[in-house]
């Protein structure tokens, strides 16, 4: 999973919400930019992120984003991307990290979630996604 995410803008989608959550993972959350349910967070995979993303694996969703993906969830944000603004992001320069401060907030997706108490591989929607991140933030953009 490190080796499909590292130096990668990552999408983070917060699944759970807070009740019940641990102070340690809430803290972690919110340091993700993921304080609501059905918020997302756009991440570079570096060594602390990926760690944090793991650290509360159980309560979001993740995975690499596409260019296309990228600009429906800006657009949504407010922001109104050109070519070289979203080749900025993908590779990680000071203008992305302005960009990438806030949480976006989402609709539920369409046809709701899978199970949230499974990971995505048992048929649940926690866990690492991969591109199928994509197709789950189109459903709720």
């Amino acid at each position: 999973m490190k080796s499909d995410l590292d130096n990668k803008l990552v999408a983070v989608v917060r699944v759970r919400g807070k009740i019940g959550v641990r102070k340690n993972i809430n803290e972690t959350l919110s340091r993700l930019n993921v304080p609501r349910v059905n918020s997302a967070a756009l991440v570079f995979g570096t060594a602390s992120n990926l760690g944090m993303i793991k650290k509360c694996n159980d309560f979001v969703t993740f995975g690499v984003i596409n260019p296309q993906t990228l600009e429906r969830l800006l657009v949504r944000k407010g922001v109104k991307p050109s070519k070289a603004d979203i080749d900025a992001l993908t590779s990680g320069s000071k203008k992305a990290k302005e960009v990438l401060g806030l949480p976006i907030r989402l609709k539920p997706p369409k046809h709701g979630w899978e199970d949230t108490k499974l990971s995505f591989s048992n048929g649940g929607s926690l866990g690492y996604r991969g591109e199928a991140i994509n197709a789950l933030l189109s459903r709720m953009v």
